[in-house]
């Protein structure tokens, strides 16, 4: 809490700046905006720069008058507030009922930058008001407000304790307050009679600064208000963590802020594994191409997201995830048997449309699938089913490359895997996805680079070849060769392999030469 003095204000002590007031419905004035305090303390500033700069050359020079029908100008009488011009001084209750007499004339005011610049605000009836409140800010702002005991008293329990500790006094300074302009505020709203209607105008960090401050105050009405549009506001964009972080803290009071966290936090405490698999689910059922495509570009992300955020410590339901991708590899295989059955290619195009379709849908629902296990470093497994789909590979070269290419996707997407370290199979399943699956791949290659836009040649050959240089070198060899065989016959239409073909080359002809040089060193050191 802001520190607390108590104190007469002597005659003649302070200067108030006359800055425009609005005025609310309810009837109270409101604190200038920031605008406001920060043209009256860079008006003030330069005016000390003036000040203090040195005096002019004597040499003569003309000066126009100032124009004088800017300082005629006076408020318009229906604004009721207590604003006094900067050549009036503040006095006391006493000092205004004694007889009128000039005020002692001013010393002159030092230059500095710490002088204050006032504003004056009142609250309710001006002429019932018996009490000053006086806010120090930052950056020279002082804010004096006319209020009533009873209302402060009534609504903050601080000024309750307060007034009721302390000999009756006409001002109240309050020293370092952090927020002059929503204290004002606050004060104002003890004085409304439809808290809610006044904070429905508000923004959700206009709300969150004040209930900070009827926190400091004790205004448990405004408290509870405050709590109340929050529960009802929609958050947008970074709210939603300020807001929790604000009202945390009052869990433990009496405040009901347990709506406003439920809406954050579920009393589930264990992995929402059954909601996430009906996910799964709904998405890899869809029939419309466009709702499913755009969901599993969001679930994907949102995985990664989750994935990033738990450092991989949690696996959120792999047996959901093991479990999609057996029934999609049993549905892509009973639709591969269909479409390589004998007399299916003279079919009518209605008949065969169909399952031409099933096949993409089920290819690109496994594709997704292995990219959430690959992300998740959960993906080994899944490369041991697909190795061992010899059935499914046969069949493949049985059917029209339009129709079985993004099967190859999936061969790819594993090389790719592999090659990044995003997996770690045994060797035997390496070998056998190469010996399965890298023919269909090269013999879909060509429609992969020209008729799939996701697909990317550089990385699916650089995972290729990574893959390949983890086996024995004698496989290396045998893979590497058969590959030449396809690469001198189709050229571009072949996964380019060279850079997997010239470290093959160094190890086999190159390095037993530098170890022997190296061997014949040693033993003629020794």
């Amino acid at each position: 809490m802001a520190d607390f003095r108590v104190r007469r204000l002597e005659p003649g002590q302070t200067k108030i700046r006359n800055v425009p007031i609005a005025v609310t419905p309810e009837g109270f004035w409101c604190c200038p905006s920031p605008a406001v305090l920060q043209k009256t303390l860079k008006n003030h500033n330069q005016q000390n720069k003036q000040k203090g700069s040195p005096p002019p050359s004597k040499a003569p020079s003309v000066q126009k008058a100032p124009s004088l029908t800017a300082e005629k100008r006076q408020l318009p009488n229906q604004l009721r507030s207590r604003v006094v011009s900067d050549d009036q001084r503040c006095v006391t209750p006493d000092a205004s009922s004694a007889s009128p007499t000039k005020a002692p004339e001013r010393p002159p005011k030092p230059n500095g930058e710490n002088q204050q610049r006032k504003i004056c605000v009142g609250f309710g009836q001006p002429e019932t008001c018996d009490l000053k409140v006086i806010l120090f800010g930052k950056e020279g702002i002082a804010v004096r407000m006319s209020v009533h005991r009873n209302i402060l008293a009534e609504h903050s329990i601080f000024f309750a304790d307060k007034l009721s500790r302390q000999s009756p006094v006409p001002y109240i300074e309050i020293m370092d307050c952090e927020d002059v302009e929503i204290y004002v505020e606050t004060v104002g709203l003890m004085y409304c009679k439809e808290m809610k209607h006044r904070l429905i105008k508000q923004s959700v960090p206009r709300v969150l600064r004040i209930l900070r401050v009827a926190e400091s105050l004790g205004y448990r009405s405004c408290i509870k208000s405050c709590l109340d549009y929050l529960e009802a506001v929609p958050w947008v964009g970074e709210e939603e963590e300020n807001v929790v972080k604000s009202i945390r803290h009052l869990q433990n009071d009496d405040y009901g802020i347990s709506p406003i966290l439920k809406r954050v936090a579920s009393d589930i405490t264990n992995p929402p594994n059954d909601t996430l698999a009906h996910i799964l689910e709904m998405v890899l059922k869809s029939s419309e191409d466009r709702g499913r495509r755009e969901m599993k570009s969001l679930v994907l992300k949102l995985l990664k997201e989750n994935n990033l955020w738990t450092n991989g410590s949690t696996d959120i339901c792999i047996e959901t995830l093991y479990g999609s991708c057996r029934n999609c590899l049993d549905s892509l295989l009973a639709v591969f048997r269909q479409a390589s059955e004998p007399g299916f290619a003279e079919r009518s195009l209605e008949t065969k449309d169909p399952v031409v379709r099933q096949i993409a849908l089920e290819a690109d629902n496994l594709l997704w699938l292995v990219e959430i296990l690959a992300d998740r470093h959960i993906a080994d497994e899944f490369a041991v089913m697909w190795a061992s789909q010899n059935e499914l590979a046969e069949l493949h070269s049985k059917l029209p490359i339009m129709s079985r290419h993004l099967v190859s996707c999936i061969t790819a997407r594993l090389f790719v895997a592999v090659g990044r370290g995003e997996m770690l199979p045994s060797k035997d399943t390496r070998q056998l996805l190469l010996h399965v699956w890298l023919q269909p791949l090269i013999g879909d290659y060509s429609w992969l680079q020209h008729g799939c836009r996701s697909f990317d040649r550089k990385v699916v050959e650089e995972g290729i070849g990574r893959t390949i240089l983890t086996l024995p070198l004698e496989d290396q060899q045998n893979i590497l060769l058969s590959w030449l065989g396809s690469f001198l016959k189709v050229g571009d239409n072949c996964p380019n392999l060279q850079r997997a073909f010239e470290v093959w080359w160094r190890r086999t002809f190159i390095r037993p030469y530098v170890e022997q040089q190296g061997n014949l060193v040693q033993s003629d050191r020794s």
